[in-house]
């Protein structure tokens, strides 16, 4: 039971050239290797939006990486906002809303 109190969520929403340069595939490996689950996609607006669930360092470090990004990414801000559990299971890329 300590380790789903230890879990928590988050939905980030990241702005700056962030599509076109393998953010959503960089974002996914780094998930799937932190151990974090959840999804990643891009936005109509230009923006990438990923939902976050995992041990709370995980996540953390997750969204450590998304004010970088890729070597080709140019983020300018990362929105976090808490969320509710997630019950996805693994990282996936989803399709663009």
């Amino acid at each position: 039971m300590a380790e789903s109190a230890a879990s928590i969520t988050r939905h980030l929403r990241i702005h700056g050239l962030v599509q076109g340069v393998y953010y959503r595939k960089s974002m996914t490996e780094a998930a799937r290797r932190l151990g974090v689950q959840g999804w990643v996609r891009n936005r109509q607006d230009g923006t990438v939006e990923a939902l976050a669930s995992g041990a709370a360092p995980a996540v953390q470090a997750l969204i450590d990486w998304a004010h970088e990004g890729p070597p080709a990414a140019r983020v300018e801000r990362v929105e976090v906002a808490q969320a509710p559990a997630c019950d996805a299971q693994g990282f996936e890329q989803r399709e663009t809303v």
